[in-house]
């Protein structure tokens, strides 16, 4: 059986006390990178980030099919038709589960269906074995490397993937 497809929303102000209580959960802020002083200073952080959103930055929630805030996509980046994908699922308790490829999959069809961009291209570092398994399963293609970084206190260097709308159409029916 097919998992239920998961939707995607603009962010809104009930969204950043959830965000903000992803912040005390030190596995998924280990694997994201994310720094918390406190749930307040991450609360507010989410504020601003639905309040004054860059406009070269399209953040979207990823809701289940129980209206859960399950994560968020981004597609970023100011070149006409294309942008960069980013997706977190969190807190770290629900991975595992395929809402990581579900999420990235919806930002895809979102950059293709919504935004009508040409092509979305992605990076993930070596060592996020997680994410780079995502990206390939989606059919992205990969393109080459980027610089170095840093995963779990290991030192890694991005691989980087692309998919243009010509490449994408076979998998938005998967």
């Amino acid at each position: 059986m097919t998992p239920p497809a998961l939707r995607l929303r603009p962010l809104q102000h009930a969204d950043a006390a959830v965000l903000a209580a992803w912040g005390e959960d030190t596995t998924f802020c280990q694997h994201t990178g994310w720094t918390v002083t406190s749930r307040v200073a991450l609360h507010d952080f989410w504020v601003r980030q639905v309040e004054y959103s860059p406009g070269e930055l399209i953040r979207l929630a990823v809701e289940d099919a129980d209206d859960d805030l399950v994560g968020y996509v981004d597609l970023h980046g100011s070149t006409s038709g294309e942008k960069e994908l980013g997706f977190v699922i969190g807190p770290s308790y629900r991975w595992g589960q395929g809402l990581g490829q579900r999420a990235a999959r919806a930002g895809i069809a979102h950059g293709f269906n919504e935004l009508a961009l040409n092509c979305i291209w992605s990076e993930a570092l070596v060592a996020n074995t997680a994410s780079v398994r995502i990206l390939r399963s989606l059919g992205m293609q990969e393109t080459g490397t980027g610089g170095p970084g840093v995963f779990l206190g290991e030192e890694s260097y991005y691989l980087q993937f692309r998919t243009r709308r010509t490449e994408w159409t076979g998998y938005l029916e998967r």
